[in-house]
């Protein structure tokens, strides 16, 4: 979702936050039933209402449930735009598709779709064509957003570069979590262990090299079964951008994505696909903010193997929820940042007077000296 230019003005006495975006996104996207609307969500958008903000056009965006999510692999024609304005493209990326590729061989990827569907979009002064802002991984679906020039390009590296952007992933993974929110903190270096060197491990793996920091938060949504194997459905949201963050974390808690091959030692071949989807993606450019989600394949409807059991929460609540505590943890940000930018003035200024004192005494002292001259 983009704001036309001059949103954020529309009333003075407001400030967007993503989840006044979150808000509108919900009243003209259907992202769930709305049986599924939470109280949050009414608030959200009577708050919006209030504010004069619901007049905002909604440009480009395409509803998630606008194409049929299906298990049927990618070709060269089935790209989904979410997305699209004069300098962005957000599409709904296939699984078990690269993004690019270097190789002749390689026929089937993102940039090849974006060529076919639109090759008067492709930049020749780029390898590629396309400008990536970020990466999923082959076997990973979900939002993918492309910059259509330089200057978009480089808006949108200043987000993830500062951490400002918000990507929010849902997953199918083996057994039942037991601890229903977690926060998975473990180093992630390369493993340079012979036969693994294409994969990535925690810190302490023998053969892990240059572990650095990474957190992800994992909530947990419903407890099911996948073609009658115990499985969890959660909400993962990345604090980091590690490779392979999210497949090397789930696995550290012993509870490994549905179908990636590579993190279950080569056993997990069954299933059509790895269960992990990019849902929802939150790049707050300036003047025009964008929020995008790329729905739930992860439904009974799309994949009948996949059972529900039972439901905790709704993908939309916790969307919410998270949405919440990041606005949150925003505002202390900021306001930590106005109290250390108080207390550097104050101590300038108190060297300011301390400076003028100081000269004033010097003059006083220079006049003293002259009169006794005198």
């Amino acid at each position: 979702m983009v704001w036309p230019r001059g949103a954020k003005q529309h009333n003075s006495c407001h400030m967007f936050t993503i989840l006044d975006e979150w808000a509108l996104f919900t009243s003209h996207i259907s992202l769930s039933s709305s049986a599924g609307t939470t109280k949050k969500t009414k608030q959200l958008r009577s708050h919006s209402r209030a504010q004069g903000t619901t007049h905002c056009a909604l440009q480009g965006l395409c509803s998630p449930t606008q194409h049929t999510m299906t298990t049927e692999p990618a070709d060269v024609e089935s790209l989904h735009v979410l997305y699209q304005s004069d300098d962005y493209i957000v599409v709904d990326k296939h699984w078990d598709i690269r993004i690019d590729s270097k190789m002749f061989y390689e026929k089937q990827t993102v940039q090849a779709q974006l060529r076919h569907r639109f090759p008067q979009l492709a930049d020749p002064s780029t390898y590629y064509g396309f400008r990536f802002c970020h990466q999923l991984d082959f076997s990973t679906s979900g939002a993918l957003c492309v910059a259509l020039n330089k200057a978009a390009a480089g808006r949108a590296y200043r987000c993830f570069k500062d951490r400002t952007v918000t990507k929010l992933y849902l997953a199918l993974i083996r057994g039942w979590v037991e601890n229903q929110t977690q926060t998975l903190d473990f180093s992630i270096g390369k493993n340079s262990s012979e036969g693994k060197t294409h994969m990535m491990c925690v810190k302490g793996t023998e053969g892990c090299e240059n572990p650095k920091s990474c957190q992800t938060e994992l909530t947990v949504l419903e407890y099911g079964l996948y073609d009658g194997d115990l499985v969890t459905k959660v909400l993962l949201q990345p604090h980091t951008g590690r490779t392979h963050q999210l497949r090397v974390h789930c696995s550290a808690i012993g509870h490994t994505i549905v179908g990636d091959f590579t993190y279950s030692s080569g056993t997990d071949d069954s299933p059509y696909r790895m269960m992990l989807h990019a849902h929802l993606l939150h790049i707050p450019l300036d003047p025009q903010p964008l929020l995008v989600s790329a729905g739930d394949p992860f439904l009974p409807t799309v994949d009948p193997k996949w059972i529900p059991q039972r439901s905790l929460r709704t993908v939309t609540a916790t969307v919410e929820a998270l949405l919440e505590r990041r606005v949150e943890e925003d505002r202390k940000i900021k306001e930590e940042a106005k109290e250390r930018s108080r207390r550097v003035e104050e101590e300038r200024m108190k060297l300011r007077t301390e400076e003028e004192s100081d000269e004033h005494m010097r003059l006083c002292q220079e006049w003293l000296n002259e009169r006794a001259g005198d």
